[in-house]
């Protein structure tokens, strides 16, 4: 499952979830398939997750959820969906916003601020 969402097979993972596959699945280091696509820059896995009810507020065992993991990766899709489904950018040790400041991402922050009005 967990290359599935890394590879961003995104219909043979929802198919899989459809058919009972926790949509949460987490690997040993906490990292959710949810985590998993947005930080391998499959936005469109991402959507297909969130869509099957992924929890975008999950964190692993680094503090870091799916929307840290599309930010360090520039995915404005990603970012995108996952703040639409109520990712908050201020969340977990290393939270998105601190992950575009320190990277020097401007877009990225710029996009977590009207994306959420912060």
């Amino acid at each position: 499952m967990f290359d599935l969402a890394r590879d961003g097979h995104s219909e043979e993972l929802a198919a899989y979830v459809d058919a009972g596959v926790p949509v949460n699945l987490t690997n040993d280091k906490g990292d959710t398939l949810l985590m998993l696509a947005a930080y391998h820059g499959h936005p469109d896995t991402v959507a297909a997750l969130l869509a099957r009810g992924a929890d975008p507020a999950r964190e692993n065992e680094r503090g870091q959820t799916a929307l840290t993991a599309a930010v360090f990766k520039q995915s404005r899709e990603a970012v995108t969906a996952l703040l639409d489904a109520g990712a908050d950018p201020h969340q977990g040790n290393q939270s998105a916003i601190a992950t575009a400041t320190f990277f020097e991402l401007p877009a990225m922050l710029e996009l977590l601020q009207r994306g959420r009005g912060t």
